[in-house]
């Protein structure tokens, strides 16, 4: 289903055209049209931060974004003849969702005094005074993400951390995950690779967990249900058997289907979080609610506008 006429994509700064197309629009709207110096704007932190970049239909750039390891999200540009057409709205729910599930307490920004309103609306609150950046009156802006206390913010240790740096590992996580699970599992997939979920054992603990009653939900948020369908994956098999308590969904909306991330998440405050899921590199625990949360509220918000998969109808799913 179209939604819009554009879309949303993680860019790599790594490679020359993406970090090309970001600083093109960059030049374009702060160096050229806001008179920005060319110094001020290129600050030597985009190596380290996460980039989004949202296209047109013929593929060309017409809004980016970031979020830097400050916890800051900054570089929101998007070109004139596309602004108020949903573009920016659409970069910062990327930028604040990849903070959510991240684990962060709150995201903030310094914004220009005639974009307030606009991150108002998406519930970001200013304070402070105004302070000038780069010629042009600013003000900082937070998002509050979680529920926080008054104590400095520091990172929460993991409880019953579980190692996932490594493919053996990241299934090693998977199996034990599954097993302390008792009712419900919540996962979402870019892709069903052969060796995710397929084992002897990771299915027994899914049949288990399917069957354990009346409460039991296996929620799964899949990108590719066909090739799933291609790979004839035992996952879908299993499905097909019990449909009642394993449904699939398919996100729609675009920025949904830019995510690259994996997770799995269990109903006693478990959770693996794969940042790349083609990437054996993540974070787990057998029990942190504080990390599990945030994954849990976004993978929510997702699975309630996504659709069920209809390349698996003929299941019966």
């Amino acid at each position: 289903m179209k939604l819009q006429n554009f879309h949303v994509e993680i860019a790599d700064w790594s490679r020359e055209d993406q970090r090309n197309a970001l600083l093109d629009l960059r030049d374009t709207v702060f160096i050229q049209e806001q008179s920005v110096p060319e110094q001020r704007e290129r600050d030597g932190l985009d190596v380290d931060c996460w980039h989004v970049l949202a296209r047109d239909d013929s593929g060309l750039p017409i809004g980016c974004g970031r979020l830097t390891p400050l916890h800051k999200i900054g570089r929101m540009a998007v070109l004139p003849d596309w602004r108020g057409q949903g573009v920016g709205v659409a970069l910062l729910r990327e930028l604040v969702g990849r903070a959510r599930t991240l684990g962060w307490p709150e995201v903030a920004l310094d914004a220009q005094v005639s974009a307030i309103g606009f991150y108002e609306r998406a519930g970001f609150v200013a304070h402070g005074e105004e302070f000038e950046d780069a010629g042009l009156a600013h003000r900082s802006m937070h998002l509050p993400l979680a529920a926080v206390d008054d104590q400095p913010q520091v990172p929460l240790p993991d409880t019953g951390a579980l190692p996932a740096t490594t493919g053996a590992e990241v299934a090693a996580a998977r199996r034990q995950l599954l097993g302390d699970a008792r009712h419900r599992l919540a996962i979402r997939l870019p892709v069903l690779d052969s060796e995710s979920y397929a084992s002897n054992e990771e299915l027994d603990e899914l049949r288990r967990i399917a069957t354990s009653g009346r409460s039991a939900l296996i929620r799964i948020l899949l990108h590719d249900p066909d090739g799933a369908l291609r790979n004839d994956h035992r996952l879908i098999a299993l499905a097909q058997r019990l449909p009642s308590a394993i449904q699939i969904r398919v996100p729609v909306d675009e920025v949904d289907l830019g995510w690259a991330s994996a997770c799995l998440l269990n109903d006693v405050g478990g959770y693996l979080f794969l940042p790349e899921a083609d990437r054996p590199q993540g974070r787990a625990a057998r029990s942190n609610r504080a990390n599990a949360v945030p994954l849990q509220q976004h993978f929510d918000e997702v699975w309630d506008r996504s659709e069920r998969a209809s390349t698996l109808q003929t299941l019966d799913i």
